[in-house]
Parts: C-alpha cells; structure tokens; sequence
C-alpha cells in the first residue's frame, strides 16, 4: 500500500494474517470435530493465514475433546517432506525459534501443554504437533498469529459467549463451527466478523468462493466475481439529449 501511494496509485488487495476460531458445540460427534479442528490447526505445519488455531469448545464435551485432539496429534508423524510424512519443518530458523517462543509461553503463563511441546530430532526446523488446553483468552498463545503446529484449546459455556470472543481479535479471516444445528450454525455465521465462515469442515477454498479478510486481516477479496473486480475500470457516461427529438 505504503508503495502504490507513493508511486502510480494503484488499487492494492491485501490478504494478510488470522488468529481464527473454530467453534464446537455440544451436539457435536466429537471424533469428527477432532478430525476437522486438527485439519484446521496442523495443515502445512500451520503455517496457514486461515489456520484455525483458536478451538473454542463446549464444556458438556470439553474434556472428551481435549483427549481426541491429544491422540490425535501424539499420531501426526514429522519429517522430511519427500517422505511419507503428514508433517514437514517450519520454513527457516527465524520461523523455527518465533514458533518455540510461543510454546514456551504458552507453557509460561499456565496453559496445559498436553501434545508435543519441543522440537522433533536435534537438526532441522521440525517441531512436534503442539496441543493446549485450559487455554485463557488472554494468553499469548491465543491473541498472536502463530504460524506454526500449536492448537489451543478453549472452553465456553454459551453461544453469546463465544460469539463475542471469537469476534475479540484484531484479525478477521476466517472461522468454523461444527455442529448439528444447521439453525446454531447459521446464527454463528450471521455474527461472526470474518470473511469466510465454514459449517463443519475447514479451510475448503474454491475458484468460486470469494475469500479474504475483515479487520487487520486483509481488504479486498481473491477468487469469485469479486475477485477479478479490482482487476476493472468503471466508465461512466452521460449524454445531454434534447426533449424532443427532431424528425
């Protein structure tokens, strides 16, 4: 932006960062919502503008959630990319210690580490699926962009609750909620501030489907209709025409 201003002025759509919640509810099946909360937090090694790190769960299932999403992580397998692996290394050192940063805080400040925590062998940039649970809105862990595997786990008791954390970031990119409700689901769709809402799945991103940020996560949209908009020029014109034409 800071360089089309000071050159041609052209129009700038910007794609930026997320801290995104996906919500669970109680009437979940909680394998499922396992599955797609680890999808969400853990694809490419987390380094995912959408990835879906806040996981905001009901308390009825909380405790049966938090030990799903354990196994599940303890099983995803880390290593060399070219190999029959499910997870690959951070992209470079600079990334690799920001990410062990954040784990050590999260350990700091009284979060549950209960997967992972430390990096994976003595060489490279891999580090292990990282799970939290007990997590406070407060910590750091839960307000900053990560970038790297770290799940953190939430517990909330009402639907206006967690409407107005998920909403308590700066980001607005994405969000999920899992449930059975589809009338609970679209409730959550209608006040959660983000650009792309998904109704138990994640992250499922079409040539179709509009995608970009509200907040400091991003203007303008990539994909769709609205996606080739910037891309145009309006013209407007106006004629004068006499009230009567001659004949």
């Amino acid at each position: 932006m800071a360089a089309a201003a000071a050159s041609n002025l052209k129009r700038v759509t910007l794609e930026l960062g997320g801290k995104s919640p996906l919500v669970v509810f109680n009437d979940a099946d909680i394998t499922k919502a396992a599955e797609i909360a680890h999808a969400a937090a853990f694809a490419n090694g987390g380094q995912c503008c959408v990835a879906g790190t806040r996981t905001y769960v009901q308390s009825a299932i909380y405790d049966k959630f938090v030990r799903r999403a354990t196994e599940l992580a303890q099983r995803r397998s880390v290593g060399n990319p070219y190999d029959d692996v499910d997870q690959g290394p951070q992209v470079d050192q600079e990334m690799f210690d920001k990410v062990m940063s954040y784990i050590a805080c999260g350990k700091a400040e009284g979060a549950r580490c209960v997967a992972g925590g430390a990096r994976v062998g003595d060489s490279g940039y891999y580090i292990a699926p990282t799970v939290f649970a007990d997590v406070q809105d407060g910590m750091k862990i839960a307000k900053e962009e990560i970038f790297g595997p770290v799940q953190s786990i939430l517990k909330f008791e009402t639907f206006d609750e967690v409407v107005d954390r998920a909403n308590d970031t700066t980001y607005g990119l994405g969000a999920g909620v899992v449930t059975n409700d589809i009338s609970l689901a679209l409730a959550f769709v209608k006040h959660a501030r983000v650009g792309s809402v998904w109704i138990n799945t994640y992250d499922y991103v079409t040539s179709q489907t509009p995608f970009g940020g509200y907040k400091n996560s991003g203007i303008g949209r990539e994909l769709g209709e609205e996606g080739i908009l910037p891309y145009l020029e309006t013209k407007t014109v106006t004629i004068s025409l006499p009230k009567k034409l001659p004949a």
